[in-house]
């Protein structure tokens, strides 16, 4: 199953996130362009950050820069 135009994978923005967080690679990928940079200079706000959008990802509230909910196969 094809993920859906304009939708984000799920896991992809997870595995982004754990691995890769404290860079705000997950940001840049779902296109939240503005707060990836902010992470990015912060190194995710000391881990914070990316530790607060790990836990929005894994229960399902993290929002893409669109505004829509990640797409869960």
């Amino acid at each position: 199953m094809d993920i859906p135009e304009g939708r984000f994978d799920w896991l992809t923005t997870l595995l982004l996130c754990f691995f890769l967080g404290a860079l705000g690679v997950h940001s840049f990928y779902t296109k939240k362009t503005a707060i990836g940079v902010a992470q990015l200079l912060t190194l995710g706000g000391c881990g914070i950050w990316a530790l607060v959008d790990l836990i929005m990802i894994i229960v399902g509230s993290f929002k893409d820069g669109n505004g829509n909910t990640l797409y869960r196969k």
